[in-house]
């Protein structure tokens, strides 16, 4: 990489540039529909209707309200006739109404408002939508206030909407994330490649859309989702790759080798990251509606173009700059003696690992607390609801359910067919049975034509996705058909039980592949038949949580208030999404922990030894990148859209609850009480696992493993991961050094290791903090030599008994003191 910067950075910028270019595109092509299942009954019932009957308008409902009088008024209607007239026949097909007829049906029982329905022209969402925006302004008269209701009016402000609330969030996010970095990275130039990486990604993924739109269709919505994970995933795998980059370069690598160790290492984690997170947004292709389809396009194209770019566009730019990396630094605040790095966490995971079950039980019990309210979930449609209360097309939508319950979508549309080509017999008498149907207040004709007739039963709630009302549906189909007559039922309550059943239908199949493809990766990765399952429970366990809450909030309606949004159920696509989303980086953060746990075991650690490890080195990491990621998906949660709402506030719940409850303490403590059993596999297993070479380890030198203190209980060596280690060899004999003077040594000097030989690859020690509460104060309380009262050891016979560090011995349970160890390797290897 380092080797074709130039060229992999020239392209790379060539390519973002058009995709964004050509991408911006995207916007005048998307839609707003996709949320039901097209091989569904209620599908079918609209599609017969459309075909016999042809557009029966809805997409625009005027509703006329005179400032004075009635709708009555002669002077009044000529001027909604003449403005009705006026509209462009390519926007506007049909228009019914209470105008020029004075049909009752379209005016209210006092006269104090009456409607005129509009049919657009178009062949999907996308083009009525087009078309609505052609004559929204079009429509005022004097005289008149006029109110917009229907599909396509919520359709262009919940999209209007989400589109200026996503540049907001942007405009929020990325200057507090940049700010982040700083305190991360200290440098002004390292802190601004990964917020470069996430734009790019964006751009890119606009780019895909764009062409994806051309043969399918794209809701708005995926363009949300691909700005969220293309910026949160690109940030965050920015943070491994530089963070990596700089660690290698610290360490004395030329930027050549730092780039190839930093691709190599972090490189193989963010593409562990990305396979698994798309392998979670690929199940939403496993279901119908094009929603979800549309969704899982934006989603892949993201994370896709995330990693790649993150793997050579970044890996180019850190090329290019080498050192310089670090330029432009920002002076932080620090403390003037700051503990080692890791400390803290290290010392978190003593606490853990002395009362693993005091950890456990509360923390399970909590969990499942929070994850109790799923039991009263309830699904349903995106509907007015999503608006902010005072969006004029709520309000509108409002109106016309209370004034014009028949031209609002909350009833059910029954189609009655006859299948020998004439018309149906037996319509009247298959009515009456409908108005018998509990929840069904009234049963009205709503048109006929050919062999088909329909009718529209309006429900006896309000609620058109309540538990009442998907009864009345079943109900309805239940009820028997006369003679030579096809029932087809359809409308929103109908098309919201066929979407849930199509899912429910489907989503086996996702599960089936997020578990089996984490399983999977996972035991490659590890080699452990028990920490994958272990991974998935605890994912499990945290995505349950966070519904848990969502559910509480946005349907039960608990701190709804503080959120400005309203009460209503459950959008069951967005459901299907989040899982996706939390369970890949649920999982993907386990896989980054448990690396460097599996690592450290592999090199000898007991089971304390490597959770220590693990989380002493992936703590800060694991921390800096949920903060991120919750500061860019947490700025959805400021969106006026109750959708977007939805995702930004569930994102942050469940990388708060899985980045700290979850996985720094209740994994570490699950751990200690499984034991050596975590890291088993039987032989078969693994050894196919290590001949699949998935397996990340990096240098002991530059990460060592973390020792532990009094918490390390002695456990039995585990022959499979731990081979006895060879008798050790007698160096050859050399001449001894003399012992440097007492007065050369200062802390953070090199000592000699007691039974090191010098030579070529002389051993020190490096201590990195000696405490001296008295003058002289040996481990083992000897009494102090004479030329040793000033405090200053000489070798580490003088802090007390040894060890042979050539045995991978368990530390004595008395070991306090913390060192590092270094080694000055000889030049040729």
């Amino acid at each position: 990489m380092a080797r074709f910067r130039w060229a992999v950075l020239t392209a790379a910028v060539v390519a973002v540039a058009a995709a964004g270019v050509w991408g911006a595109g995207v916007f005048g092509q998307l839609s707003e529909g996709g949320y039901t299942d097209p091989g569904s009954e209620s599908t079918r019932a609209a599609d017969v209707v459309q075909q016999e009957l042809g557009a029966r308008g809805g997409d625009v409902v005027a509703i006329y309200r005179p400032a004075q009088g009635t709708v009555d008024d002669p002077a009044l209607g000529r001027r909604i006739e003449a403005r009705l007239e006026a509209l462009p026949k390519s926007a506007v097909t049909a228009v019914t109404g209470y105008w020029p007829d004075n049909a009752d049906q379209y005016a209210a029982d006092d006269k104090k408002s009456a409607v005129a329905v509009l049919t657009l022209a178009g062949r999907d969402d996308g083009e009525k939508l087009e078309a609505y925006r052609k004559v929204a302004d079009k429509l005022s008269v004097a005289g008149a206030t006029v109110h917009l209701a229907g599909a396509a009016p919520l359709g262009d402000a919940s999209a209007s909407r989400s589109t200026d609330d996503l540049a907001f969030a942007e405009a929020i996010s990325l200057p507090i994330v940049l700010v982040l970095l700083l305190f991360i990275f200290g440098s002004l130039v390292a802190a601004s490649l990964p917020v470069l990486v996430g734009g790019c990604a964006v751009l890119g993924s606009l780019g895909i859309l764009h062409a994806v739109a051309y043969g399918h269709d794209v809701n708005s919505f995926a363009v949300n989702v691909a700005s969220l994970l293309g910026l949160g995933m690109a940030i965050d795998y920015g943070l491994f790759m530089v963070g990596r980059f700089r660690e290698e370069q610290a360490a004395g690598r030329t930027p050549a080798e730092a780039v190839t160790r930093t691709v190599a290492t972090a490189g193989r984690t963010v593409v562990f990251s990305a396979t698994l997170l798309m392998t979670a947004l690929a199940g939403l292709l496993l279901f119908p509606q094009g929603f979800l389809k549309s969704l899982a396009y934006g989603g892949l194209a993201a994370v896709g173009l995330a990693a790649l770019l993150s793997l050579t566009l970044l890996p180019a730019l850190l090329a290019v700059l080498g050192h310089r990396v670090d330029k432009l630094p920002v002076r932080l605040p620090r403390r003037a003696n700051p503990r080692p790095a890791g400390a803290g966490w290290a010392a978190l995971a003593d606490v853990v690992l002395r009362r693993p079950l005091l950890v456990v039980l509360p923390i399970l019990a909590g969990l499942l607390v929070l994850a109790a309210p799923i039991r009263g979930v309830h699904f349903g449609e995106n509907d007015e609801r999503v608006l902010p209360a005072g969006d004029p097309a709520r309000q509108a939508v409002e109106m016309l359910k209370a004034d014009f319950p028949a031209f609002s979508s909350a009833g059910i549309q029954v189609v009655l067919r006859g299948v020998k080509g004439g018309p149906p017999a037996g319509t009247g008498q298959f009515a009456a049975a409908v108005a018998k149907v509990p929840g069904v207040a009234a049963v009205t004709p709503a048109g006929s034509g050919g062999d088909v007739v329909t009718y529209t039963a309006t429900l006896a709630g309000k609620d058109p996705f309540s538990a009442q009302a998907r009864t009345a549906v079943d109900d309805i189909r239940a009820l028997r058909p006369p003679a030579g007559v096809e029932v087809l039922v359809g409308g929103a309550t109908a098309r919201n039980v066929d979407s849930l059943a199509a899912t429910a239908d489907r989503l086996p199949l996702m599960i089936g592949l997020l578990v089996g493809a984490t399983l999977l990766l996972m035991f490659l990765a590890f080699g452990s038949v028990l920490l994958p399952v272990k991974a998935v429970a605890m994912s499990a366990l945290s995505l349950s949580a966070t519904f848990g809450i969502l559910v509480w909030i946005f349907q039960d309606g608990h701190g709804a208030g503080l959120l400005h949004v309203t009460p209503a159920p459950l959008e069951a696509g967005i459901v299907v999404l989040m899982a996706a989303v939390v369970f890949g980086l649920s999982t993907d953060y386990e896989v980054f922990l448990l690396s460097r746990m599996v690592e450290a075991r592999t090199r000898g650690a007991s089971t304390a030894e490597a959770v220590t490890t693990g989380l002493a080195r992936t703590g800060r990491v694991i921390s800096a990148a949920a903060i991120l990621l919750i500061v860019v998906t947490g700025a959805f949660a400021l969106s006026s859209v109750t959708t977007m709402r939805f995702v930004g506030v569930g994102m942050i719940i469940a990388l708060v609850l899985d980045a700290t409850v979850v996985r720094m303490l209740l994994v570490p403590a699950v751990l200690r009480l499984m034991g050596p059993a975590a890291w088993w596999a039987p032989g078969p297993l693994r050894r196919l696992q290590e001949r699949a070479g998935l397996a990340e380890y990096e240098d002991e030198e530059l990460f060592p493993t973390v020792s532990v203190g009094r918490h390390a209980a002695p456990e039995r060596p585990d022959p499979r991961t731990r081979p006895a280690s060879p008798a050790p060899v007698a160096p050859p004999a050399t001449p001894a050094s003399p012992p440097p003077a007492a007065s050369d040594w200062a802390p953070g000097a090199g000592l000699p290791v007691a039974g090191s030989a010098p030579g070529a690859a002389p051993a020190r020690i490096t201590m990195d903090t000696v405490p001296a509460a008295s003058p002289w104060r040996p481990a083992d309380d000897r009494a102090a030599p004479p030329d040793r009262t000033d405090g200053r050891p000489r070798d580490l016979g003088d802090l007390g008994r040894t060890v042979d560090l050539a045995q991978r011995a368990t530390p004595p349970a008395d070991a306090d003191t913390t060192a590092v160890i270094e080694t000055d390797r000889p030049t040729d290897g």
